[in-house]
């Protein structure tokens, strides 16, 4: 039952976005889209599941004084293999995500959860939240993207739905802004309802 609950805490309890308001460099940067929000979303949950991993593996062996680096070092590790094989397999969404994958790295999310969460409790434990955080995010950047994709160009995942105008500030940076804080809004209310 405590893997589920670690599981869970990510999608609307403790999102990393809609409530505890992290990660916001990436979540209006890459947002324009439903597909850009997914492969963002996805990216950092692969990182934080990976992260969470050894960081909570190797947490008895490194020394106080060079925990932080070395989770970074960790981090860094796995934000170069998603990198790699973005480059590789997808190179339309890489090109499209740019430098907000390198950014993972510095990602507050990311390196949050190492020292919050990772470096307490086991391994196992450690993957779930490292997932359940991760796919939170990943739901996050996805339904933001899509709200602003079709609201902005009237499509979703890049089918078209609404032929014509649509309202242009959403796929620009304005958009991100208003979409984010009515979807925040959203969740609140979610919250103290179900609280």
């Amino acid at each position: 039952m405590s893997q589920l609950k670690n599981f869970t805490k990510g999608f609307i309890k403790e999102n990393p976005v809609f409530v505890l308001l992290l990660g916001m460099c990436p979540t209006l940067g890459v947002t324009t889209s439903a597909l850009n929000g997914l492969g963002m979303g996805l990216a950092t949950a692969f990182v934080l599941m990976g992260s969470n991993t050894v960081v909570s593996a190797v947490k008895n062996f490194i020394p106080d004084k060079v925990r932080i680096p070395s989770f970074i070092v960790i981090i860094a590790s796995f934000v170069t293999i998603v990198e790699l094989v973005m480059q590789a397999y997808l190179p339309g969404l890489y090109e499209q995500l740019g430098l907000f994958i390198p950014l993972i790295v510095v990602n507050c999310i990311v390196l949050g959860r190492a020292e919050a969460f990772a470096s307490k409790n086991s391994v196992g434990a450690s993957l779930v939240d490292g997932l359940g955080m991760g796919l939170g995010f990943a739901f996050a950047l996805t339904l933001l993207g899509g709200v602003r994709e079709l609201l902005g160009s009237g499509a979703l995942f890049n089918f078209k739905f609404i032929e014509g105008d649509a309202m242009l500030v959403f796929v620009l940076a304005p958009g991100a802004f208003i979409a984010l804080g009515y979807l925040i809004a959203i969740i609140n209310r979610i919250n103290k309802k179900n609280a």
